[in-house]
């Protein structure tokens, strides 16, 4: 029997039981592809079993009831070249983000799976993690990537191109998509000069990076902006805009002077459009960096908004929250419309 046994097939994808009683079978988080490993969750032994075989390790975070989740494995996960590259250069793990069972980090450290989940910072689902021959992380995807940008992740870790070329500089290039070669523009969004600096008795500041020919940046202007739930929390913002790539005049939160590009840099912004927010103090408390239905993004700006994150650190928790207070006062809660 090898180590990473297919998973068996039944009216639910689940981990079919292994030897050692130790790791119990936790409930499986969405339909999980016959092709994942089942392991013992040593990570630090799945990734010396991957490189033997000149492969890296892919970590899945899902939950049930996570609509991107489903549509990781529906949509990217039906694609025969999508899955014939991830099968190619990856072994794939799935981590149930509300799991019991127990993970090996790299560093040896012994937790379950939503201790792993919070030790890693986990805020959306699904989270992948790709690690390297050493198991260092060379490429985090926090979120939903549609397949055409998804695919340039595998292509980017496959090519083990992390020591060549950022991962935002790669998808330049890399992914093409049919959008608008002009940036949207909102009558909330700040005006240049961009003093980002924080006053006493300031909004949390929303900071939107977005680039031209980004599909997902258009969807932001036509469908997220313009709902009533999402306007009515962009209200309790101050809103500003970047392009990434700018080299427009940039005073940051914290007060120092840079640009648009520089700061982006910085800040390590790998997707358009990504949404970085910052409490009234200037310090950045959260961040979207991939792809959001309206619902969640009314949430991702309430959560900041309200001051939640201060005392729920599980953004996954606040949304589970929320969208029963919605429903106690008998308002329909549509993940993906």
């Amino acid at each position: 029997m090898t180590r990473f046994a297919p998973l068996l097939l039944a009216a639910v994808l689940v981990l079919a039981p292994r030897v050692a009683p130790a790791q119990a079978v936790a409930p499986r988080a969405i339909d999980i592809p016959a092709w994942f490993a089942e392991t013992f969750l040593d990570l630090r032994e799945d990734v010396r079993e991957a490189a033997k075989d000149g492969k890296r390790l892919m970590v899945y975070f899902g939950q049930d009831g996570c609509p991107y989740c489903q549509e990781l494995m529906v949509t990217n996960f039906s694609q025969p070249r999508l899955v014939a590259k991830a099968r190619e250069h990856l072994v794939a793990l799935a981590i149930n983000i509300w799991g019991d069972r127990e993970v090996t980090w790299i560093d040896g450290r012994t937790m379950s799976e939503k201790e792993f989940a919070k030790y890693v910072r986990v805020q959306f689902t699904p989270t992948l993690l790709f690690l390297d021959e050493k198991g260092d992380i060379v490429l985090r995807l926090n979120g939903y990537y549609p397949p055409h940008r998804f695919e340039a992740a595998l292509d980017y870790v496959a090519g083990r191109m992390e020591n060549k070329v950022a991962f935002a500089e790669y998808t330049k290039t890399a992914v093409k998509e049919a959008a608008s070669e002009k940036l949207h523009h909102e009558p909330f969004f700040l005006s240049p000069p961009y003093d980002l600096r924080r006053r006493r008795g300031a909004k949390p500041l929303a900071v939107i990076f977005e680039t031209g020919y980004c599909a997902g940046c258009d969807e932001l202007h036509r469908e997220g902006f313009k709902r009533a739930e999402v306007l009515a929390q962009v209200a309790k913002f101050d809103v500003a805009r970047l392009a990434l790539g700018s080299n427009v005049e940039v005073t940051a939160p914290d007060g120092k002077k840079t640009r648009a590009d520089a700061w982006a840099r910085s800040l390590a912004i790998a997707y358009t459009p990504s949404i970085v927010f910052f409490d009234p103090r200037g310090r950045e408390v959260f961040r979207i960096e991939a792809y959001l239905r309206p619902f969640h993004l009314a949430g991702s700006l309430a959560y900041v908004s309200s001051g939640a994150y201060a005392s729920e650190p599980s953004f996954q928790r606040f949304l589970q929250a929320r969208a029963e207070r919605l429903r106690a006062r008998g308002q329909s809660v549509e993940f993906w419309k």
